[in-house]
């Protein structure tokens, strides 16, 4: 029996509904568009308005916050009315993430999955939250737990493998993620997410050619995609620099990874983190920091997502402004508020940011010692394995730059172990003088 969980408040609007869930699945660029068509034709309908809540907070920035609060406190007046635990789960989510807890709202759609398999926005929506807080386990577990429920038949069976492979690859479990994200386009081959688990799997495995040819060959998989498309020609720009091909990389990275000048922050991600790994292996990257810069000061204050204050920091200091990237800097370090994230913010992005810029005043010893102090907190600052990568090569080279070659050589070797000794880790270690026999 396939299972299709429709919150009651959109009775007689059910397809309404499983069109904003698919869009929502396929990371569509017609979101906002599926929304809008969801709010008029069930306006009184707590559970929409919680959904497009959550959209707003996912997008890390300050006036989207701004418009979930809004979102929610309407949505809380909806709900009151409404006996329905499938609105007031969504609803509350919401209102956790809002109060400084984003793992309670996970947590809070995981039990909901307990009681309704098959609802794949719930899971999704679960997942995308754990992937901002840098919680991987759980990220798995959940997909684990619940993935068994989506049987073929289900719509959305693919889009829930896809998760299930992100999980997998995030804590290390490559050949599961390989068969859960084939699987995933198996039977959905618009499943960008899942396209993009393998793409990971591939980066982190060293099979750059393999990856890069997997992009090119499932185009049609992530064309509709919102600004998710560009993360995706983000990883196909990393597959060419591991090939030795940064002209193709600064080639995709102007044609595809910022064609559109966004200041969504996931763009900016993209493109920052690519500019680092160009410009640290010595490619000459031109003015393309000056706009990022432009976007980043006007976001110093956003205070939403730590990994996109770390991007808009490095895009400051790149082109030395550091007056404004002192300012996001203090920000970080005095951010806990009681909140999960003002933690994170605290213990892990406000020593990144510090180490960050003591490495671009050529301070080396003082950015290794403030990196090493991150680490024991640096998952939390969310993303995966592949983006949070631009800063271990910033702390390797930082220690190789101090002359602390035991430390950049052990450093080297703890990443290996997660994706073996690829173009970055042999051409670090080639600088590391080998010990002198004894």
């Amino acid at each position: 029996m396939v299972e299709i969980h429709v919150p009651p408040s959109m009775a007689g609007h059910e397809e309404a509904w499983h069109e904003l869930s698919a869009a929502i699945l396929r990371h569509e660029a017609a979101i906002p568009e599926r929304l809008q068509v969801a709010l008029a034709t069930a306006r009184c309908s707590p559970a929409v308005h919680a959904a497009k809540g959550l959209m707003l907070m996912l997008a890390g920035r300050r006036e989207a916050r701004e418009e979930a609060q809004r979102t929610h406190a309407h949505a809380a007046r909806l709900v009151s009315g409404v006996r329905s635990a499938h609105d007031e789960v969504l609803v509350a989510a919401l209102g956790d993430w809002l109060a400084g807890a984003p793992s309670a709202g996970a947590a809070r759609l995981e039990r909901w999955l307990d009681d309704a398999p098959g609802d794949a926005l719930a899971l999704k929506l679960a997942q995308a939250i754990r992937f901002i807080v840098g919680d991987a386990v759980a990220m798995r577990a959940c997909a684990e737990r619940h993935a068994p429920a989506f049987c073929d038949a289900h719509p959305f069976a693919g889009y829930v493998q896809g998760c299930l492979a992100f999980a997998r690859e995030e804590t290390f479990a490559y050949e599961g993620a390989l068969t859960a994200g084939r699987r995933a386009l198996e039977l959905a081959s618009d499943d960008a997410w899942g396209l993009h688990a393998l793409a990971h799997v591939h980066e982190m495995t060293g099979r750059a050619r393999e990856g890069r040819d997997l992009i090119a060959a499932n185009g049609a998989a992530y064309a509709g995609c919102s600004t998710f498309r560009h993360h995706v020609e983000w990883h196909a720009a990393l597959f060419h620099l591991e090939l030795g091909e940064p002209e193709a990389a600064l080639g995709v990275y102007d044609t595809a990874v910022r064609c559109e000048a966004t200041d969504d922050y996931r763009d900016v991600a993209n493109a920052v983190s690519l500019l680092a790994r160009l410009a640290g292996d010595g490619v000459d990257v031109g003015s393309r920091w000056d706009e990022l810069a432009d976007l980043a000061e006007r976001r110093i204050g956003d205070g939403c997502i730590v990994f996109a204050d770390l991007h808009y920091l490095m895009a400051l200091l790149a082109t030395g402004r550091t007056e404004a990237a002192s300012r996001l800097g203090a920000r970080l370090a005095g951010e806990d508020g009681g909140t999960e994230l003002g933690r994170v913010a605290v213990e892990a992005g406000a020593p990144v940011a510090a180490g960050l810029a003591a490495a671009s005043a050529g301070r080396h010893d003082a950015a290794l010692r403030e990196l090493l102090r991150a680490r024991p907190a640096f998952q939390r600052i969310g993303g995966s394995h592949a983006q949070r990568d631009v800063f271990v090569r910033i702390t390797i080279d930082a220690a190789v730059r101090a002359e602390r070659f035991d430390t950049a050589a052990r450093l080297i070797e703890e990443r290996a172990a997660e994706r073996g000794h690829d173009r970055f880790a042999r051409s670090r270690l080639a600088r590391c003088p080998s010990p002198v026999p004894s």
